[in-house]
């Protein structure tokens, strides 16, 4: 059915047990009841029997387990669930003041803010239906309504979370997909599994970048980062609905990728600013400038401490000894070419975004683009072959 385009949603709210658990695990959305939904391949008492372990129910397979493993979308606890469907709503404004965006981000790359905070001032209603928090918590995904219009919504956010969920912006539904920090296997797989939801669906998809990448080192690469990263790479580049893209924060390396970069053909890719803005402590009038919106393959820092470490080893094997302030005059000029070429508006100078935007005006221009969109069939999607 699934491959028919006909969604299927499951609800557990019982036992699933034996070739009943791959009825929940095989729909597009689960919902779970905590507390009293399980889903195991063997129950406790069978359990017991082939392999002597002695577990509770809820422990084997109960709603907290799967929610965290992925496997279903939320815990259900007298909670209406709606299926977002491509219907345009009557718009409503944010319960939050979009002027309030620059306060939230700072001008610090290095330190994370709350991706939520930032949807809830662009979404109509403040309201966010997110899609599997519990699991890859570094990506946010989710619906929401954006000027009447359904969208899905992804961001990446500094404190280690990703969100994908579904809302509305100006009454037209969209799936968010927003990132909280760096993006794990875990985050990857959930993004494109949402994608391929929203793409069944025909809703588009809105992007908040803040990344920095994807996860390295020994571990994230036994876990399978580079094929599971690849999935959701993947998704991105095949889905034919609409794609919006808002770099918010940093845009660095193959995370641009996974985001919807620019090669990702987006319809719109915007950039925020460096902005300023008056704030008054006590007394006194001060001017705090707020730096967004950075593209690069790597931050400055990065790439210097990177270049001067591949020096250092080659001197290191002639036998040569590189003073510490030689290699501080060698950082200097590469700190300050990222600096300029990664600037938001060397970008748009080259065309390679459609503008730097007024953080305050996003929640518009999305809604403006996203009723543009819709003037124009959406193409079939094939997704292809996925790594396994």
């Amino acid at each position: 059915m699934s491959a028919s385009g006909i969604p299927q949603i499951a609800v557990v709210m019982g036992s699933c047990t034996a070739g009943g658990a791959y009825v929940p695990a095989m729909a597009d959305e689960s919902i779970i009841v905590g507390k009293q939904g399980t889903i195991f391949l063997a129950g406790p008492p069978l359990v017991r029997a082939a392999t002597g372990e002695v577990v509770g129910a809820e422990d084997l397979g109960g709603a907290d387990l799967h929610c965290r493993l992925g496997c279903e979308k939320t815990i259900g606890r007298d909670k209406l669930v709606h299926n977002t469907k491509v219907a345009i709503c009557k718009p409503e404004e944010p319960l939050y003041p979009a002027s309030e965006l620059g306060g939230i981000v700072g001008d610090n790359l290095r330190k994370s803010f709350d991706v939520k905070n930032v949807i809830a001032r662009i979404v109509d209603g403040s309201r966010f239906a997110e899609f599997k928090e519990l699991y890859g918590t570094t990506l946010v995904t989710g619906t929401i309504i954006v000027d009447g219009n359904a969208c899905l919504f992804t961001t990446s956010l500094g404190n280690l979370l990703h969100h994908v969920g579904f809302a509305h912006i100006h009454g037209y539904p969209v799936g968010v997909v927003a990132n909280n920090g760096i993006l794990f296997s875990e985050s990857a797989l959930k993004g494109a599994h949402f994608i391929e939801l929203c793409t069944q669906r025909g809703i588009p998809l809105v992007f908040l970048q803040n990344i920095t990448g994807f996860m390295v080192g020994s571990s994230a690469e036994a876990g399978g980062i580079a094929k599971n990263g690849a999935k959701m790479v993947t998704a991105v580049s095949c889905t034919r609905v609409p794609k919006f893209t808002v770099i918010v924060g940093g845009s660095f390396g193959a995370g641009n990728y996974g985001m919807c970069g620019r090669a990702y053909s987006p319809r719109f890719l915007w950039m925020w600013p460096k902005m300023a803005d008056n704030l008054i402590l006590g007394f006194t009038l001060i001017r705090t400038s707020f730096q967004n919106a950075r593209i690069s393959v790597m931050g400055g820092e990065q790439s210097a401490e990177v270049l001067t470490q591949v020096k250092r080893d080659a001197l290191a094997k002639k036998g040569v000894e590189w003073p510490i302030d030689e290699q501080e005059s060698f950082k200097s000029p590469i700190r300050a070419r990222y600096e300029a070429e990664g600037h938001p508006y060397y970008s748009s100078a080259r065309l390679w975004d459609d503008g730097v935007i007024d953080p305050a005006d996003t929640r518009s221009v999305l809604g403006l683009a996203l009723s543009a969109s819709f003037n124009a069939p959406v193409e079939n999607t094939s997704f292809g072959v996925f790594r396994m």
